[in-house]
């Protein structure tokens, strides 16, 4: 049984290694990773079944890490081991789930005992086993009346990333009424629509800075997230957005 972590921090991958010896004594083989782009390499040389994986890496985040596990091995079982359940997070790793594939959210605050179940459920009994506090996050999302939608993540994050309402249509093949119909929806479940109808708040508020202000107070976004859309916003300026502007 072969099985790698991928955390930066020497005692936390030190009680995770602990932790698989304890449960499969004499079983087990670990490999340990310090940061993304290593665990990239580790993984693409060893092909570990099964993988524990700190979602706050440095050089690639653990979205990426996974991303390009079950890019070639989507039968890998992936238990994301994080200190954080924003919303970010959950969204990042709710994309890049392959059909079928066996994963597990677990917070670091857990107990020793939490982890060990954690463990025994993905890598020893293949099921998905998500931390409660992680499920809430997700049926929150997956509910249109709490959560927002997909299209209004993508509108936040570009709102966010400093485009204008124009790019934003571009961007996401909207015309700039759509865009901005999603943006007034995003306001009003964020809570800040007032903004926008010439109340006297309106006063206080740029609409578009208190939106990235809660959003990140929320943890609908996160520094790691806008790192990520950062450089697809690159890739799209240098491709498709430099297209649409030359047609």
């Amino acid at each position: 049984m072969l099985v790698m972590i991928a955390e930066d921090d020497g005692l936390h991958r030190a009680f995770a290694r602990s932790t698989i010896e304890r449960i499969w004594p004499g079983e087990v083989e670990v490999i340990e990773a310090g940061d993304g782009e290593e665990a990239i390499e580790v993984a693409g040389r060893r092909q570990p079944p099964f993988v524990v994986l700190d979602l706050q890496l440095p050089k690639a985040t653990g979205i990426d890490v996974a991303r390009s596990i079950w890019g070639q091995h989507a039968e890998t079982h992936i238990l994301f081991w994080s200190n954080f359940a924003d919303e970010s997070y959950v969204r990042g790793v709710a994309r890049i789930v392959p059909p079928g594939s066996v994963y597990g959210y677990v917070l670091k605050s857990a107990t020793e005992e939490g982890m060990r179940s954690a463990l025994r459920g993905v890598f020893g009994e293949g099921h998905c086993i998500i931390d409660r506090e992680v499920r809430g996050i997700q049926n929150r999302v997956q509910n249109r009346l709490e959560g927002i939608t997909d299209g209004e993540y993508e509108s936040l994050i570009d709102v966010a990333l400093g485009l204008t309402d124009k790019a934003i249509a571009m961007r996401r093949g909207l015309s700039t009424r759509g865009a901005q119909a999603r943006i007034r929806h995003l306001y009003e479940k964020l809570g800040i629509a007032a903004c926008e109808d010439g109340a006297d708040v309106a006063s206080l508020f740029n609409s578009r800075t208190r939106a990235i202000y809660l959003a990140l107070a929320r943890g609908l976004i996160n520094v790691d997230a806008l790192r990520r859309e950062q450089q697809r916003l690159g890739a799209w300026i240098g491709n498709d957005g430099h297209r649409s502007d030359d047609d």
